[in-house]
């Protein structure tokens, strides 16, 4: 199968920050084969041309830090302090089921598709479940099972652990699926289970996400019991290291990043859900100075809200320029390749994604110019981070599949995916009920 796109405005991400005014690209299977200007396209046969009048194109967006199985919970408790204990970990325990978080992983997936986003980080329960809700909808992705000392998915402390033994070998050699693993936080799991999770990262080459340095509370215990900062004691442990993606890492103190630069560990920044917890923005600026891998994430449906980056994008902007109190920080063109780029880094994957170059896996996403919002553009970048929005994402491509034509789905009909999750979500709500009584 070979799709000629013409007649876009593409930047390509790539180091140099190519970009055409007006330009082509041409797939080829699941690669890229061919990008250049309009003036430079020659004769060639394709199956499928598509004329992208005017659009720009880029590399599809990576979200780096999600939990698709957790779309029930969006709107549930949103101003509540004790949010994380009160509604969360005990409506997990009491309601979730492998069948709710299928269905929700679907409809997140759409979510995401239709936001253009094309490759994400999950880290929940009935991974299994959630690696089939992701096949049937072709994204990529890298799905990390949750090891915590109770969880729904297992009647056992820790169970996660072996969960993701039988998980991993299933998923090893898929062509969009990572299967991975993923302590909660260093505050959820004793030592031992750190060891064990470390361990088997090693054994498989695989990634572990991890939430860290997040929480006061979680500060205050490692300086009150050891003297030191989360981040200090799980290297003390010997778990961090370059396969490790921290979520949060919101006190990261100077000799934190230090210790994360040397451990060459990546950090997934959720500047949604950070701010949204009050619980302060993540010093995101000396993570990069320090040459440290940063993706974007929206973390899960109840802690961000919404699934797609272009919120991300611009929630970055105005908080770190206000937080740094410097207009000129942050440029719009950095905060797009913290979306794209930035995000394959973060998760290993930047020889195959985050890019529009020859060779790489075709993951690529237009965003029409014909709206309201989309005139003009003298920065496409700018448009990108402070005009645009999902409304504005018209095609995805994932590996060279379409996925969505038209802002429309082609994997899945969204309402039948709402009515099957609304559905699942009946006995979720009778519990929510009686806890609010």
């Amino acid at each position: 199968m070979k799709t000629l796109i013409k007649n876009v405005r593409i930047l390509t991400m790539d180091a140099s920050f190519t970009c055409y005014e007006l330009g082509y690209l041409v797939i080829k299977d699941d690669t890229f084969i061919d990008i250049g200007a309009m003036t430079d396209l020659g004769a060639d046969h394709y199956d499928h041309i598509i004329d992208g009048k005017g659009a720009i194109a880029l590399p599809g967006m990576i979200n780096v830090h999600t939990h698709i199985g957790m779309i029930p919970f969006r709107s549930l408790g949103d101003d509540t302090p004790d949010r994380l204990t009160r509604f969360l970990f005990p409506l997990e325990n009491a309601c979730m089921t492998e069948q709710l978080a299928y269905q929700s992983g679907k409809y997140a997936i759409a979510e995401m598709q239709l936001a253009g986003i094309t490759t994400f980080c999950d880290m929940y329960y009935f991974e299994e479940a959630l690696a089939q809700a992701t096949d049937e909808m072709g994204s990529r992705a890298i799905l990390a099972e949750t090891v915590l000392e109770t969880s729904p998915d297992t009647d056992y402390p820790y169970g996660g652990l072996k969960i993701v033994e039988g998980f991993i070998p299933k998923y090893l050699n898929h062509s969009l699926i990572t299967p991975a693993i993923a302590p909660h936080a260093p505050y959820t799991n004793t030592e031992e289970s750190l060891s064990q999770v470390a361990a088997l990262s090693s054994r498989y080459n695989i990634p572990l996400s991890i939430h860290l340095s997040e929480m006061t509370f979680e500060m205050d215990k490692y300086q009150n019991e050891y003297g030191k900062t989360p981040i200090a004691y799980l290297a003390d442990l010997g778990i961090l290291n370059s396969r490790v993606l921290a979520a949060h890492c919101i006190f990261a103190t100077p000799t934190d990043i230090q210790i994360l630069k040397k451990k060459d560990v990546a950090v997934a920044h959720c500047i949604g859900a950070n701010t949204k917890s009050a619980k302060g923005i993540a010093p995101i600026q000396a993570m990069l100075d320090a040459g440290i891998r940063v993706g974007l994430g929206t973390d899960g449906p109840s802690s961000g809200n919404t699934l797609d980056l272009f919120t991300q994008m611009r929630m970055l902007a105005n908080f770190h320029k206000t937080h740094l109190k410097n207009r000129a920080a942050f440029p719009a063109r950095d905060i797009v390749r913290l979306a794209t780029m930035g995000g394959a880094e973060a998760l290993g994957m930047s020889d195959q994604i985050g890019s529009i170059e020859f060779g790489k896996k075709a993951d690529l996403i237009l965003i029409e110019t014909e709206s309201v919002n989309m005139f003009p553009i003298f920065d496409p970048y700018a448009v990108l981070v402070y005009s645009a929005h999902v409304g504005n994402v018209q095609d995805v491509f994932i590996n060279g599949e379409q996925v969505v034509a038209n802002k429309t789905l082609t994997q899945a009909n969204l309402g039948e995916l709402r009515a099957s999750l609304d559905t699942e979500m009946i006995d979720f709500r009778k519990e929510v009920a009686a806890r609010k009584e």
